[in-house]
């Protein structure tokens, strides 16, 4: 039997991109102290100094800048930094990775040009490299409903009360505006039975580096609550949200109870219900009626407005869904055991397929069989178990290529057809 193993979870960071040229040595060592500076001014926030190894890593040449070496000697030191080049089997994102003796954390260049912005991201970064030493697991999950309509409804909607909680200036106004934020969160998890679970490994895992990462960013209170409501204007032309709304819930609960409760953070542990601890924390019980409550409170959030969009969008997506499952389940298609995989890709535009688990339209995957690079759609199963492609236009010795991914094969392995069907799978050569 073998065992799934996740290398390296990596998601992109959901901000406007922008261009910058590739910065100069002096440039990287000011990031780097920049970024030490402000770990060692937070030391209290996890009880630790989150600054360790970092890559700085260009996509396009692979080309690396780092403030230690690696334990192989590849980083060679150049003016008090360390450079090089990353191997073709890393996965380049934004993520924490094991590489050549030391944990680190990895951002893809170029950073912003805004100080605050380069801070928070790669705090947050430098939190998932520092997650298992804070007892957190780098888990990941399936939150497939937030791409249904009344998914999405009821999230914008907590999205909406918790816009309104950041901008009430009157405590009580803004324990009323989050009492309806997790009403809705209530109502939509009741929806869904499982998804309370699902969003909360989600929120524990990206939702808590991304807090570590606003707090640790330099910007004052006013900065942080403007950074938040622009976050949220774009948030709500996001393609999907089955990852990025951790981004935004468990950042700005954390940020309001941090008004109150410093180091509220520190109480939290890999088992925690953060639903659970942000209703305690801000004293919010729950009404009789649900279910009564949230149609009273539904239009305070122009909740007739986001309905008809989501109803609009549902039309759609049935069309987009029926395309993925003629190409991946109904026509001719390989199918691609996982074994020990990493991937990169872009958390804004998956797309779920119902049961079958989610379309990347974009990837980068390696396994024990190889290197698979997608720029028009791939199928990952349930739990990551297999992926599957259209079916292989051209099958070669060591590559294989279908339209809009190619297979860069290791030694001893083979694509075949089966026999049974018109489908193909990747497999080891019989010995």
């Amino acid at each position: 039997m073998k065992i799934f193993s996740l290398i390296i979870l990596i998601i992109i960071q959901p901000i406007i991109l922008y261009s910058q040229s590739r910065p100069s040595t002096d440039d990287i060592l000011n990031y780097f102290q920049e970024v030490k500076k402000t770990t060692s001014k937070h030391i209290k926030l996890w009880d630790i100094d989150l600054y360790g190894p970092i890559l700085l890593v260009d996509q396009n040449t692979r080309f690396v800048f780092a403030n230690y070496t690696d334990d192989q000697g590849v980083l060679k030191e150049e003016g008090n930094i360390f450079i090089g080049y990353l191997p073709e089997r890393i996965n380049i994102a934004n993520t924490a990775i094991d590489w050549n003796g030391k944990r680190w954390a990895m951002i893809v260049l170029p950073l912003h040009e805004n100080k605050q912005e380069r801070l928070d991201w790669i705090s947050h970064e430098l939190f998932h490299r520092s997650q298992p030493e804070l007892g957190f697991d780098l888990g990941k999950s399936d939150n497939n409903h937030l791409d249904e309509k009344d998914g999405r409804l009821y999230l914008r909607l907590e999205i909406n009360a918790l816009e309104q909680a950041l901008k009430s200036k009157i405590r009580d106004e803004t324990i009323e505006h989050l009492k309806h934020a997790m009403i809705f969160r209530k109502y939509r998890n009741k929806l869904f039975p499982g998804s309370a679970h699902n969003e909360n490994l989600l929120e524990l895992n990206e939702g808590i580096a991304t807090y570590t990462g606003v707090i640790m960013s330099g910007r004052n209170s006013l900065e942080i609550e403007n950074h938040f409501i622009k976050f949220i204007k774009n948030f709500h032309q996001f393609p999907t949200f089955v990852r990025s709304f951790a981004y935004l819930t468990t950042p700005i609960y954390g940020y309001l109870l941090n008004q109150t409760k410093k180091f509220w953070n520190k109480e939290i542990h890999n088992d925690t219900n953060l639903t659970d601890y942000f209703m305690s924390s801000f004293n919010i019980s729950m009404p009789n009626d649900t279910n009564n409550r949230v149609q009273e409170i539904f239009c305070m959030y122009d909740g007739k407005k986001i309905e008809n969009e989501e109803i609009k969008r549902e039309e759609d997506i049935k069309l987009k869904t029926d395309e993925y499952k003629a190409r991946f389940i109904e026509n001719p298609h390989l199918e691609i055991t996982l074994e020990k995989m990493s991937i990169s890709f872009d958390a804004l535009n998956i797309f779920p397929l119902e049961s079958l688990g989610s379309v990347y339209p974009t990837l980068r995957l390696t396994d024990n069989w190889g290197v698979l690079t997608v720029e028009n759609g791939a199928l990952l199963g349930p739990n990551w178990k297999t992926v599957t492609l259209s079916k292989p236009l051209e099958i070669g010795k060591g590559k294989v290529t279908g339209n809009g991914w190619v297979i860069d094969m290791q030694p001893g392995y083979e694509v075949v057809k089966n026999k049974d069907n018109n489908n193909f799978t990747l497999k080891k050569k019989q010995e």
